[in-house]
């Protein structure tokens, strides 16, 4: 597709909407039709989307499924509502997964984003969209959905329902092949929604839950118990209450658990009297459940409610213990939280992670609220939090910056929590602003410019009470307008910053200042301004002593001034430089670049095979860092050097594979006349030998692919060089140029990143 985003990338698991997960492995909610072996299909092989692989079975529904898929085709929006843990998310991803649009199948998980504003990204995070230019998500949405027969689960939607409701609305409209399937504890209040109000398991069902889930802890129960069978009645069959109730059988028998159950139900009421009878049982439940817990496990689940999404040991050990609560205890007692199913716990690569569901995390925060220790809780998150990030802006300069990216992908939601109380606090903001700066690394490095820029932008218009701290915050923010083609805003951030730099006497931040403002004045074409302006920042950096992804990526950007007005041997000098000090402390992002700068020489000195070396390398650590300009310079690079294989066709489908990459980078940086001529070279080439109507066509295949695809695509060539290739150099009727003043493009969009 000519928009270039549909790349698949794996989803979250499913959180769920209160229904418990005991022995899922992913917090996976329960209820549903079908075991593994009873000879119903196993949905979700071979589907495009993102929808995760069930781990446990699937208990009942059998009439419910039928009757969702039977809407599903009937409506365009169908909304799945009923209490929370009544089994929704799990009922709406079983059906997702049967259904076969021809665009996949793909899930948003709602239930840990709080601010309403971040819907739209959700949406295109899901779908694996990346966008790095100045224009609204939903315009990318509408764009990447136009034209695709997909099927959007959008769950636990419900404390969002208004931003959810206008989203909604305006995809159906214009996206006539879209179909959405939303699970909430109330309606969307679309126009043509259809309701699929869910109600709780029969008691058949509901004691085969309870028996599946006890088998997985090693206990045997017998469905036809009457002990079994009056708990499922007491429980009203909502699949959470059960599956609590599972988790008890370890200690006790059915008929212990009757008798504890009954008592709990005289003890605990739940909602007010206007309450549906569900809502009611539900909290009644849960707080059964609460009440089950020993003084610690009460706590600890009280604390835990702060977080945000997943969360590590480390983590729980920082932020809850103290007050009762030894750090030495927390992995006893979180370990009997995960036994008794409050937690789930889940393998990630960034390493073991809990989950508590929502409606868990709800009832524990309103017992930390009851306790006046709410706000403590949040300062000590917040720390956390803010510590995590500093150790990871130090670390990204390092052999560990892979697994820097991993971590803080894993943390997003927890430091959005941060950042939203920070910037919201009283006496906060220069902490707000001191997490938003610190961060550039995962705005800048990680693929997520508009994220980053809505915090930045937050944050310097607040007045902190430390200058370095918004200091920081604008030559972040000056750096990610620069990097979306923003000049505006960006010159005006820098400004600030320079005049507020020279008045405290900030060396640091005068130097981060004329690295940017050099940034600015290269990809806007003044390149004997560019180079006065990064000679001077890189002494600067000197002097101070400063070593770092920004300095390293600084002198990039000089090399780049340097080879646009003819030097091509000092670019590479410049570019080696950069390669040993990145190699020798393992950084591999801003190697990249100075490995694109070198591939162009290598390209240039007629050595083609060497060059698609370089490129290879850079592609891969680009594209694994999320990094679009990155990825997409490589690859126009990449057919450049493929039209000198002499393989055109190949060269035309990887043009048309960039073509499609670059407008969710921002095009205006890239129309000048030292960043495009090496791709009107290519092209001037490609269609000579090919005519025009086979070069558009090769153009439109390469439009057509996924980014993952043409990553791949551009991966997989062995670049042996093809019989009669072509001289890299440019013949006479190539030269509308002084000589090398047309490079593929340039890395400075994702140059001179600020570091701490």
């Amino acid at each position: 597709m000519r928009d270039g985003m549909h790349d698949s990338t794996p989803g979250s698991r499913p959180e769920g909407d209160g229904t418990g997960a005991s022995g899922s492995g992913a917090g996976t909610p329960v209820d549903g039709a079908g075991t593994p072996g009873d000879g119903t299909d196993e949905p979700g092989r071979d589907r495009v989307g993102n929808l995760p692989v069930e781990l446990d079975a699937f208990v009942g529904r059998s009439a419910e499924l039928g009757a969702l898929a039977r809407a599903l085709d009937a409506a365009r929006l169908v909304t799945v509502t009923g209490a929370g843990g009544v089994g929704k998310s799990r009922l709406a991803a079983r059906a997702a997964a049967r259904s076969a649009p021809a665009d996949g199948v793909w899930r948003v998980e709602l239930a840990a984003l709080r601010d309403p504003r971040f819907v739209d990204h959700a949406v295109m995070e899901a779908l694996g969209l990346t966008d790095h230019t100045t224009r609204p998500p939903r315009e990318t949405l509408l764009g990447h959905l136009a034209r695709r027969r997909l099927l959007l689960v959008l769950d636990g939607f419900e404390h969002l329902a208004d931003a959810c409701a206008e989203l909604v609305a305006e995809l159906l409209r214009r996206a006539p092949d879209l179909t959405v399937l939303a699970v909430g504890r109330r309606p969307l209040g679309v126009a043509g929604e259809r309701l699929f109000p869910l109600a709780p398991l029969a008691e058949e069902d509901a004691a085969r839950l309870l028996a599946a889930r006890a088998a997985q802890q090693g206990v045997t129960v017998a469905t036809d118990d009457p002990a079994v069978r009056e708990v499922c009645r007491r429980l009203d069959g909502i699949p959470l209450a059960v599956e609590l109730a599972a988790g008890r059988l370890r200690a006790l028998s059915p008929a212990r658990l009757l008798e504890r159950l009954e008592d709990r139900f005289r003890l605990l009421t739940g909602g007010g009297p206007d309450a549906l009878p569900r809502h009611r049982t539900l909290r009644t439940t849960i707080g059964w459940s609460h009440e089950l817990c020993a003084p610690g496990e009460r706590l600890l689940w009280a604390r835990l409610s702060v977080f945000a999404g997943p969360f590590d040991l480390e983590a729980a050990e920082y932020v809850c213990s103290g007050d009762g609560l030894p750090a030495e205890d927390v992995l006893d007692v979180l370990g009997e939280l995960l036994a008794q199913s409050v937690l789930t716990r889940e393998e990630t690569p960034a390493g073991v992670r809990y989950r508590m569901l929502d409606t868990v995390r709800a009832y524990g925060a309103d017992w930390l609220a009851a306790a006046g220790d709410a706000d403590r809780l949040r300062r000590r998150h917040r720390d956390w939090y803010v510590g995590l990030a500093t150790w990871c802006e130090l670390e990204w300069f390092s052999p560990r910056q892979a697994e820097v990216a991993g971590r803080i992908e894993a943390e997003l939601p927890n430091l959005r929590e941060a950042l939203e109380y920070c910037l919201t606090g009283p006496d906060e903001a220069h902490l707000g602003q001191y997490l938003a700066g610190s961060l550039w690394f995962c705005w800048a490095g990680c693929g997520r410019l508009a994220e980053g820029r809505h915090w930045l932008a937050r944050a310097v218009e607040l007045d902190g009470s430390h200058e370095q701290s918004r200091l920081k915050a604008l030559w972040v923010l000056a750096y990610v307008a620069i990097l979306q083609g923003d000049t505006v805003p960006a010159l005006a951030a820098l400004e600030e910053c320079r005049r507020t730099a020279e008045r405290s006497a900030s060396a640091r931040a005068l130097a981060y200042t004329e690295h940017r403002t050099g940034c600015l004045a290269l990809v806007s074409d003044d390149m004997e301004r560019a180079e006065t302006l990064l000679r001077s920042a890189l002494e600067r950096y000197r002097e101070l002593g400063e070593l770092n992804s920004a300095v390293l990526m600084g002198q990039v950007e000089l090399a780049m001034a340097r080879a646009f007005q003819g030097d091509l041997p000092d670019a590479v000098r410049l570019c080696e430089d950069v390669r040993r000090v990145c190699e020798d402390h393992g950084e591999r992002w801003t190697r990249a670049y100075a490995l694109y700068v070198l591939a162009f020489a290598a390209w240039r000195k007629g050595k083609p095979g060497q060059a698609r070396e370089l490129l290879v390398d850079c592609l891969g650590s680009a594209h694994g860092f999320r990094d679009l300009l990155g990825s997409v310079l490589a690859v126009e690079l990449l057919a450049l050097v493929t039209v000198a294989e002499g393989d055109a066709a190949e060269a035309a489908v990887l043009q048309g594979a960039a073509g499609g990459m670059w407008p969710s980078v921002g095009l205006r940086l890239f129309g000048s006349v030292y960043y495009n001529a090496p791709h009107e070279l290519c092209e001037a080439t490609a269609r000579n030998r090919l005519g025009d109507e086979r070069y558009e066509e090769c153009v439109r295949q390469g439009a057509a692919l996924g980014r993952e695809e043409a990553v791949a695509r551009a991966l997989r060539r062995t670049g042996a060089p093809s019989p009669g290739a072509l001289p890299a150099q440019r013949g006479p009727e190539d030269r509308g140029r002084a000589d090398m003043r047309q490079p593929a493009a340039s890395p400075t969009r994702k140059g001179g990143e600020t570091a701490g």
